[in-house]
């Protein structure tokens, strides 16, 4: 007969309960739970009043109250509100911050980039240091017509321009387009450079998403989109490739999320606008 307490009794008491005791921990943006009764995984995306919205794979957001049921890494836990965050010693661009500063009345130099998600990235990640040196960063909706627009701003001493480009790669229409406007009458007070990438949403680092690149679209399918059904996102109206890119931002914490290339292109912008005249 099998001897169910085993040879010490005292080892082991066979009453007492197995269930994980779960722990609190404080809930973050980009934490990614599990409804322990629902079964359904997703990043947290927002936080208020005491609830969360979870992010799926597919893009489908759904609410839950903070507090117990919850598994982060297969382990029990009780959500609580977000620890208060301690006085930023450094923004979001990796700057020294400066706490209560004023934002600096703009200079008449400027800082262009493409297009509407550049724009949004960039102030997310440099906002802070923009705002201390003044610079406004505006978005062209795209190059092509870049000459004629430098010489509407007529860049000058005191008055300079910097403008982003994607794609900036040997060979390409942009390429072409960034040597003319060098080579221009206001050539001097202008600098134009860019990144590798077919669009901005690439300078984000993949890990950030989950994957270990990002997907390969073939030539005469548009990028974005093509971005999206190689994920499994929805892409079918403008409205989705804009939940996309909250997706893609969301993810970005801070410098440190993004690509080199693109981190060296802005950093030099915002030296060149704000030099000395």
């Amino acid at each position: 007969m099998t001897d169910r307490y085993g040879r010490d009794i005292l080892a082991r008491n066979p009453h007492t309960p197995t269930r994980t005791r779960s722990t609190e921990q404080p809930v973050e943006v980009g934490m990614v739970v599990e409804d322990a009764q629902s079964g359904y995984v997703g990043a947290v995306v927002r936080i208020e009043s005491g609830r969360i919205d979870l992010e799926d794979r597919r893009g489908r957001t759904r609410a839950f109250p903070l507090g117990p049921g919850f598994l982060l890494d297969g382990r029990p836990v009780i959500l609580t509100a977000p620890r208060r965050a301690a006085v930023a010693t450094r923004t979001a661009s990796g700057s020294v911050a400066v706490q209560q500063a004023r934002a600096r009345t703009a200079l008449a130099s400027r800082i262009y980039v493409e297009g509407r998600h550049d724009a949004e990235l960039v102030e997310q990640v440099w906002g802070d240091d923009l705002r201390i040196e003044g610079v406004v960063v505006e978005h062209l909706g795209g190059v092509d017509d870049l000459a004629a627009i430098v010489e509407e701003f007529r860049p000058g001493p005191g008055r300079r321009l910097g403008v982003l480009v994607d794609h900036l790669v040997t060979g390409s229409k942009e390429t072409r387009i960034a040597d003319a406007v060098r080579r221009g009458p206001h050539g001097a007070h202008t600098l134009v450079v860019g990144h590798p990438y077919i669009d901005i949403w690439q300078a984000v680092k993949p890990a950030r998403l989950g994957v270990q690149a990002w997907p390969d679209v073939p030539r005469g399918i548009d990028w974005k989109h093509g971005v999206c059904d190689a994920m499994g996102w929805p892409h079918a109206t403008q409205a989705d490739i804009a939940a996309a890119w909250r997706r893609i931002r969301g993810r970005v914490r801070d410098w440190n999320d993004l690509e080199p290339a693109l981190i060296g292109r802005v950093e030099e912008l915002i030296d060149f606008v704000t030099a000395p005249v």
